[in-house]
């Protein structure tokens, strides 16, 4: 019996981390708490009842803005138009790289932020 070559893992251990560091960032906002397996989202975060944003595979993020900071972003080209939501004011950003965390997190805060507003009034 031959044996199958073993898949290399460098560039999915790196991806991991990526999306572990992505994890951790989110988890670090104040009262968001995370969902794994919501729905179809693999890691899907919340403020309260409402999912601000979620991530499906490594790196690859689903982002719920206000649809006045949505229209901004997409025309700046910071993030793509979300494939099967963006009437609800979601955009993708997919994180490949160290470099992608801070443009990544800046989307986030942005969502973070209209939605734990939200949640005050």
């Amino acid at each position: 019996m031959a044996l199958r070559p073993q898949p290399k893992i460098t560039g999915s251990l790196k991806s991991r981390e990526l999306h572990e560091e992505l994890r951790q960032r989110i988890l670090g906002l104040p009262s968001v708490t995370e969902r794994q397996n919501a729905g179809i989202h693999e890691d899907a975060f919340f403020i309260g009842s409402t999912m601000f944003m979620h991530i499906h595979g490594h790196g690859h993020c689903d982002i719920r803005l206000a649809k006045s900071d949505q229209a901004r972003v997409l025309a700046e080209g910071k993030a793509r138009p979300h494939r099967w939501a963006p009437e609800q004011g979601y955009v993708t950003f997919v994180a490949r790289d160290e470099d992608d965390l801070g443009p990544a997190m800046k989307l986030i805060q942005m969502s973070y932020d209209h939605f734990a507003a939200a949640k005050q009034h």
